[in-house]
């Protein structure tokens, strides 16, 4: 009997976290979907990604941060792509995304020319104010402003020979304000609610381009987003003596606006927050995890080492020190004791299509969340 007990309890308790990959993977494709269009600054991909988590959150369980509405709305300039994206280079079309990049800070037109080699990498239109430069990796970006020059990376297996014509139609569009918000929530603490254990994340990524590239950002940072709602829900169903709080930072990838404007207009008092944990790419983990802020909080990174050996959760935990590197930076400049973590290993892919919900191995997910879990834990005690 007691045989039979233990083995109902097994089956009943095994898939707990079996079911929070299983969440996530879907929060995961969710987030990476054509609908959402790379979560950036056309067919409203922010926007909806805001709602879908703005929706899970109250779907939870959770309370909004000022008592109101889970968006802390904001803008910021970014220089976007909405229409036309079309290269060619010695008469030949290109592909945005796979083939070419155009810089982020570049303005949009429609000329054609002869380009002029400058180095064994860099090709000119000076008529045209067109820099072409040859790159074996594309990697993309978001850039807060429009420039009067237009620059292009080109991958050169994407050509045969050397770079001569360019012919060129594409549309940039400069929003001076792009509206935007922080999706913020908590769940209250039972025993010391002015007590503030804080985990974040970033919603945002690059957006799209024309009308029919996008970066999907499955690891950066849909993955974080995912672990965040996991662990927002078992907070909601599991209220801990301090209060529990999220944020969903937008912005991050144009220069940590979202948590810079959170700092600046706090719906918490900063100084109430007892630890913030800001995670961002956390799908893989073959290699571990690196935490940067681990020198300037020993005692903390000692405590989450200590756990870590215990259970032996994961492979290994890096130490690195003070970096202005995601969102947690402006929390620490302003004395909120931070870390920030990554995973390491796994997909190569950063900023650019191939970061894909398909290509995301979730190794070290599960544990990741144990671990999150006891080491709050140990943060109240």
């Amino acid at each position: 009997m007691k045989k039979c007990l233990l083995l109902l309890l097994f089956i009943l308790t095994k898939p707990v976290f079996g079911q929070d990959l299983k969440t996530a993977r879907k929060v995961v494709d969710t987030l990476t979907s054509r609908e959402m269009w790379g979560r950036g600054y056309t067919r409203d991909g922010m926007d909806k990604a805001a709602n879908f988590i703005s929706a899970t959150f109250k779907d939870y369980g959770l309370i909004p941060m000022d008592g109101k509405d889970f968006k802390q709305a904001f803008s910021y300039p970014v220089n976007t792509f909405p229409g036309e994206m079309m290269l060619q280079i010695n008469g030949k079309t290109l592909l945005p995304g796979k083939d070419f990049l155009p810089g982020p800070e570049s303005m949009g037109q429609k000329t054609q020319g002869a380009l002029t080699q400058k180095d064994s990498v860099t090709f000119l239109n000076p008529e045209h104010r067109i820099l072409l430069l040859l790159k074996d990796k594309l990697t993309w970006s978001v850039a807060p402003a429009a420039g009067d020059y237009t620059r292009i990376e080109l991958d050169p297996k994407a050509i045969s020979g050397t770079p001569e014509s360019i012919e060129l139609n594409m549309e940039n569009k400069f929003i001076p304000d792009f509206p935007a918000a922080n999706i913020c929530a908590m769940v209250k603490g039972t025993r010391n609610p002015d007590s503030v254990v804080l985990i974040t994340a970033h919603y945002d990524h690059l957006g799209g381009l024309g009308k029919d590239t996008y970066f999907p950002g499955a690891n950066d940072n849909a993955s974080g987003i995912a672990l965040l709602l996991n662990l927002a829900e078992y907070y909601a169903n599991h209220p801990q003596p301090y209060t529990m709080a999220f944020i969903c930072f937008a912005g991050e990838e144009i220069g940590l606006s979202g948590s810079k404007y959170f700092t600046e207009n706090p719906l918490i008092e900063l100084s109430k927050i007892r630890f913030m944990t800001n995670v961002d790419m956390v799908g893989t983990g073959e290699d571990g995890i690196t935490v940067v802020n681990a020198t300037i909080h020993p005692k903390e990174f000692t405590l989450l080492r200590q756990i870590n050996q215990d259970k032996k959760y994961l492979t290994k935990i890096n130490s690195r020190g003070k970096a202005a590197n995601s969102d947690h930076y402006f929390f620490t400049e302003r004395g909120v004791p931070a870390f920030f973590m990554y995973t390491q290993g796994g997909i190569a892919a950063y900023h650019d299509v191939n970061d894909q919900a398909a290509t995301l191995p979730f190794t070290a997910f599960e544990s990741l969340f144990k671990l999150f879990v006891d080491f709050n834990t140990a943060l109240m005690k």
